[in-house]
C-alpha cells in the first residue's frame, strides 16, 4: 500500500544514529497511524459505512481516521472529552484538518462522569453490539491510538522494511527505538521480530526499545499486557526517572526538540522530545557501563519517526508564547 521509506543518520549524543523516516509516507497517514490503520485500506469492508473511534480533539489518529474515512466514503464519528472555545473558534491542526475532511467530532455529554474510553464502550459500542437485529455489522470501532490486532499488519509490513534495510547493508544486530503512547507500535514490532527470528536464525536481530510519554511506566507495561500476557513480546522500556506531563510545556523538551532539528530533520512536539532525552540517557548510560565493550561493538540504534507533525505549529506557538523565543 504504502513505499518503502528511507532510512537517514543524524548525528546524537556523539554517535551516528539511523532515522527510519516513517513521516513520509503519506500527507494524511505520516508515521504510526499509516502502518496501524494500513489494514482497513487494504481489506475489503463492503458493508461497513461508518468508523467510530475516541481519543484527543487534537489527535494524530482523529486526522488520520479522518481522511481514511473520507477515502473509503464512510462516516467518521469520533468522540472527545471536550472541544476547547478556542479550537472551536478557531480551528487548526490535527482538529481542522479533520473537519476539512468530513469528520462528526462529538464531545462526551456533560454529567457524565464516566471516562471517555468507558462512556464509548458502555453507551455507544455496546448497545451496538448487543442489537440482535443487526445481521450485518456495519460499523467499526477502533480503540483510541488503534490499540487494537487490526495494527498488526502495517506493523509487520515495517518490520520487514528494516530487516530488509539490515540485510541489504549487513547488518547483524539493530536496537530499534520509538517513543510510546499506548505502547502499541513498539509491542507488535518487538512480536514480530521475535517471532521473525525464531522461525529463521540467519535474520539479523532486532531488539526494540521505548520510553512511557503518557503515563508513566506502569501504565505503559499496563498496555503491554492488555494486548499480550507473552513477555517476550514486551519492548524494553528505558527511562531516566523523570516523568513527563504529556502535553505540558517543558523547557527541556522544547531545548532538545530545536538540539535534534538542526540535524535537518524535524520531529514532533509532544513524543519525540521525551524520546530523544530517554534515548540520550540511555545511550550516556551505556558507555559509561562499558556496555558496548561488552558486545564486542556498539550496538547500531536506529530512531523511528513516526510523523505527526501537524500539531507542531500549535505546540511551536505556546512554547514561543511562554519563553518568548523565536524559532
Amino acid at each position: 500500500m504504502f513505499a518503502t521509506t528511507p532510512v537517514q543518520t543524524i548525528r546524537f549524543a556523539e554517535q551516528a544514529i539511523f532515522v527510519k523516516r516513517d513521516d513520509l509516507l503519506h500527507p494524511d497517514f505520516s508515521g504510526n497511524k499509516a502502518r496501524k490503520f494500513q489494514y482497513f485500506l487494504e481489506q475489503d469492508f463492503p458493508l461497513v459505512k461508518k468508523l467510530v473511534g475516541y481519543g484527543s480533539a487534537q489527535a494524530n489518529s482523529l486526522h488520520s481516521l479522518a481522511a481514511l474515512t473520507k477515502m473509503r466514503g464512510w462516516q467518521l464519528d469520533y468522540y472527545v472529552d471536550h472541544i476547547a472555545g478556542y479550537l472551536k473558534q478557531n480551528p487548526q491542526g490535527n482538529y481542522k484538518a479533520a473537519l476539512d475532511n468530513g469528520a462528526n467530532i462529538i464531545e462526551k455529554p456533560a454529567g457524565i462522569e464516566l471516562n471517555l474510553e468507558t462512556y464509548v464502550q458502555q453507551d455507544i459500542q455496546a448497545p451496538y453490539e448487543s442489537n440482535k437485529q443487526l445481521v450485518v455489522k456495519s460499523t467499526v470501532f477502533v480503540p483510541e491510538g488503534g490499540r487494537c490486532e487490526y495494527a498488526q499488519l502495517g506493523l509487520d509490513q515495517l518490520g520487514r522494511e528494516i530487516i530488509e534495510w539490515l540485510k541489504q547493508n549487513n547488518m547483524k544486530k539493530l536496537e530499534l527505538f520509538l517513543p510510546s503512547g499506548t505502547g502499541t507500535t513498539a509491542l507488535y514490532l518487538q512480536r514480530f521480530f521475535v517471532t521473525a527470528s525464531s522461525s529463521d536464525l540467519s535474520l539479523p536481530s532486532v531488539t526494540v526499545l521505548t520510553c512511557s510519554c503518557v503515563g508513566g511506566d506502569e501504565y505503559l507495561t499496563k498496555q503491554f499486557y492488555q494486548l499480550t500476557d507473552n513477555t517476550d513480546y514486551h519492548p524494553r522500556i528505558i527511562s531516566n526517572g523523570k516523568k513527563y506531563h504529556f502535553g505540558k510545556l517543558n523547557r527541556q523538551c522544547y531545548d532538545m526538540w530545536q538540539h535534534v532539528n538542526k540535524q535537518g530533520i524535524e520531529f514532533e512536539l509532544l513524543y519525540d522530545p521525551v524520546g530523544f532525552i530517554m534515548l540520550e540517557h540511555y545511550l550516556n548510560t551505556a558507555n559509561l557501563s562499558g556496555d558496548d565493550l561488552n558486545k564486542g561493538a556498539a550496538v547500531p540504534v536506529m530512531y523511528l519517526h513516526q510523523g505527526g507533525l501537524l500539531g507542531n505549529p500549535s505546540m511551536l506557538a505556546r512554547y514561543k508564547r511562554k519563553y518568548q523565543q523565536q524559532g
